[in-house]
């Protein structure tokens, strides 16, 4: 018999960061985790991120549509903004 997944509101962090607006600038993302075991979608949107293996790293210029692309991977990537 399969197993069915059971949420439980003890477990899980208690609060998450809210995300930042976009400034304009440069923000560095990382991909932290690998994308196996991960929906095609997931591996797609890193890829079109630049993030193509493990430990990689790529500048962009932040923008909304890199805001929306990074929050669908976040638990994936770590973003740090860059200064100029």
């Amino acid at each position: 018999m399969a197993r069915t997944f059971v949420w439980h509101r003890t477990r899980g962090p208690k609060t998450t960061p809210k995300d930042e607006a976009p400034t304009g600038g440069m923000v560095e993302i990382k991909q932290v985790k690998s994308e196996i075991g991960h929906p095609a979608i997931m591996r797609r949107t890193l890829a079109s991120i630049g993030l193509h293996h493990h430990q990689d790293v790529v500048v962009k210029r932040d923008s909304a549509s890199l805001r929306g692309q990074i929050k669908h991977v976040r638990h994936l990537v770590k973003v740090t903004p860059v200064k100029e």
